[in-house]
């Protein structure tokens, strides 16, 4: 009979043969955590090696959470699993990451007896004294705090120098329940990124529309701004912004607060890191930039610019752009997503092949058929445990929500910063309203009902302009309101061209139902493959994220080798603040957004398997350490992962265990775990594990119990315990 314990690991009775004490029980992780009556007591010194398949064994027993001893078995001196097999590392054995895991060394005679007479079987290596585990099932409330006790004065907001001097898991809290208390974002701010959508944006592309033919003169704006012309060069001039570095991650509402984007300054110079497609293949997969590279990139923009100075958009103008997007995505996978392919170079595409096969209006059915599919996948892959988080972040950022409301998003503030029920309340409205929105839109059209047309309209304007004024994570305000835009240009004022005429072009119709239905449908359930772009994940909080760990001797400066366009966000900080103690709290905040959503809660399993003592290194996000070294950068982890630091390796130099990076992968559609790898810069993959989100569910975004305590010294499990 296989039996369970509170870490979410199952053995076998060829692996748990060392009998717990007499006294203990065994419940499921879920049963434990529904009684309050008994602990669970094992023997953690009796288990396997854990496989890196976290799924099932030849019995069937399902293992969603494990970690994986890289090479331990093969060669205990490999490099690779060094970190595996440290004395006093977490990892070094295995160690349950319950928040009321306390080590005991109670055991009966009999139960000793029998562990002695099987240690010599464990396939841990020789026989050593078992090590028991008390394991008791907890209410939130029972562990919600670390490792202080609370008191009275014990709320935010904090002052920064204790911030900065509590050990990590105190530290981390406090800075969650600041941000919690404050509202982050300056009116002055939200003035400059809005002055930017109204008269930058806007107001060249009504620039751009003034070459048009027949255009009838600014003030006569009902007149060219829904116009067919004056839509090509929205998206034209969408793809072209976002390429000169001016749309998503722009500023500094995204750390960027010297240096204001990356893009062009970036793209157009030689020597720049490049993630390539075909890595290694001699001209197009060098790890650096080239004058190729460069002048590809240079040559789209200006054909790009060439369209918008036309009087009319035709196919022959598009097509070298089409062409162009796709060949520099080839050389520079970074670039593939700036020019947003799932949507503006797919209905670029629309365009420009229904005008090469002599059709007029045909680009609209292909258009609505890419905004239908967009609403559909953004709102079912929100369908998850992890929007309501994202709602709740954003609302609190945002600046048009009533201060005394916000403490309502937190299930009970400040002690409790899960969502609550009315952020999972208007997450489930979100999802269902954006669900809602494309079947509306279709219903109308094919009726002609013009008042149920209208509500679809109104539908997805208030939701795009919802999302716009609360600030979301990458300020991608710039394609909502294209959204807003294209949705009224293409529904409200083409109401007659109905999505269904796209199967007059057969070919270019399944073309497109494979970028818009196949990879999408792949993305979800294998997202390791695809990008959270194409499988248009959009804002769902589900995303591939990466930490990367500086050791605290100077190492980060190496970074100081790569050609970039400027600082990461830490030396930013380091020129702008003079004050130790403000500077440390500046930093603290910056790891807030992440460890705040439920996709945070694999870092409390893999950041005590990355590093020994969480004090000796420093924390940054991998976005922004993508961001100052790619150009670009707008929540993709795949971008900041182990292809770039393999990238920056050679050049950078780093010594093993200088720099570690913990990648995370997004959750699998239908399954409820997420996969994280640990990498050295110097030996590559040192760890892996697989966490069951259902696990962590009911517990605080900062880490607790055992965790805590291993994290608030720099100690393992074992001897926190």
């Amino acid at each position: 009979m296989a039996w369970k314990r509170e870490d979410r690991r199952e053995f076998s009775d060829s692996a748990a043969s060392a009998a717990p004490p007499e006294s203990a029980v065994r419940p499921t992780p879920m049963e434990a955590r529904r009684n309050d009556r008994r602990s669970t007591v094992v023997n953690i010194r009796s288990c396997p090696p854990f496989s890196n398949r976290g799924y099932d064994d030849a019995d069937g027993t399902r293992r969603p959470n494990r970690l994986r001893r890289r090479k331990a078995e093969e060669d205990p001196s490999d490099s690779g699993s060094r970190a595996l097999n440290r004395p006093n590392h977490p990892t070094s054995r295995a160690f349950s990451l319950s928040p009321r895991v306390g080590v005991s060394s109670e055991r009966s005679p009999a139960a000793e007896a029998e562990v002695l007479e099987t240690a010599g079987r464990s396939t841990l290596g020789p026989a050593e004294p078992p090590l028991w585990i008390t394991v008791e099932p907890h209410p939130y409330k029972e562990h919600h705090m670390t490792t202080t006790e609370p008191t009275t004065a014990d709320v935010p907001p904090h002052d920064p120098a204790r911030v900065v001097e509590a050990p990590f898991p105190d530290r981390l809290r406090m800075a969650c329940q600041n941000w919690a208390h404050s509202s982050p974002n300056l009116p002055s701010l939200m003035a400059l990124y809005w002055a930017k959508y109204f008269f930058v944006l806007i107001g060249i592309w009504a620039f751009w529309c003034s070459f048009n033919a027949d255009y009838p003169g600014f003030f006569q704006f009902s007149e060219w701004a829904f116009t067919g012309e004056a839509f090509k060069k929205a998206m034209v001039w969408s793809m072209c912004w976002e390429l000169f570095g001016f749309g998503c991650g722009w500023g500094p509402m995204n750390a960027r607060y010297e240096t204001w984007f990356g893009g062009i300054r970036h793209f157009a110079r030689t020597g720049t890191i490049k993630l390539p497609l075909f890595r290694g293949v001699p001209l197009i997969g060098g790890d650096t930039r080239n004058a190729l590279d460069v002048g590809l990139y240079l040559l789209n923009q200006i054909l790009l610019l060439r369209v918008l100075f036309a009087p009319e958009v035709t196919a022959e103008l598009l097509l070298p752009c089409f062409v162009l997007v796709l060949v520099n995505g080839l050389l520079d996978k970074t670039l593939f997503l700036v020019a947003r392919y799932e949507h503006y170079w797919v209905v670029m595409g629309a365009i420009t092949f229904t005008m090469l096969a002599g059709y007029d209006d045909l680009w609209v059915a292909g258009s609505k058929l890419t905004w239908s599919f967009i609403w559909i996948w953004a709102g079912v892959s929100k369908w998850n445990k992890h929007f309501a988080s994202v709602i709740m972040f954003m609302m609190n950022n945002g600046p048009f929500f009533p201060k005394a409301l916000k403490h309502q998003l937190f299930t009970d503030y400040p002690e409790d910063l899960r969502p609550s029920r009315f952020a999972h309340t208007m997450a489930n409205f979100g999802h269902a309203s954006e669900v809602s929105i494309p079947i509306i839109l279709f219903i109308a059209t094919a009726t002609g009902n013009e008042t149920l047309l209208l509500a679809g309209c109104i539908l997805f304007t208030g939701f795009h302009t919802f999302i716009g004024i609360n600030n979301p994570n990458g300020m991608p305000v710039e394609w909502n309101i294209l959204m807003i835009y294209g949705g009224w240009s293409l529904f409200w004022f083409h109401p007659e061209v109905s999505i269904l005429e796209m199967t007059q072009m057969p070919l270019l119709f399944g073309a497109m139902l494979f970028s818009l239905f196949a990879v999408p449908l792949y993305g979800n359930f294998v997202p390791a493959r695809v990008s959270f772009l194409p499988a248009m994940r959009y804002y769902a909080g589900n995303w591939a994220y990466n930490e990367w760990l500086f050791k605290k001797n100077g190492c980060r400066d190496k970074l100081q080798k790569l050609k970039k366009y400027g600082n990461t966000t830490h030396e930013q900080l380091e020129n702008m603040i003079e004050d130790e103690t403000e500077l440390a709290y500046a930093k603290s905040m910056m790891g807030v957004m992440r460890w705040v959503h439920l996709q945070g809660r694999p870092l409390l399993e893999a950041l005590p398997a990355a590093i020994d003592d969480v004090e000796d290194y420093e924390m940054h996000s991998g976005e922004l350490v993508g961001g100052a070294i790619l150009g670009w950068n707008f929540g993709d982890g795949h971008l900041n992962g182990w292809q770039l630091l393999r990238a920056i390796q050679p050049i950078c130099g780093f010594e093993p265990g200088e720099l570690r990076m913990i990648s995370v992968e997004s959750q699998p559609m239908m399954n409820p775990t997420m996969h994280w790898q640990v990498y050295d810069a110097a030996e590559g993959l040192i760890a892996e594990g697989v966490t069951d989100l259902t696990e962590y569910l009911d517990q605080p975004p900062w880490p607790v119990g055992e965790v805590a305590a291993a994290l608030s010294g720099g100690r393992s499990p074992e001897a926190a315990g």
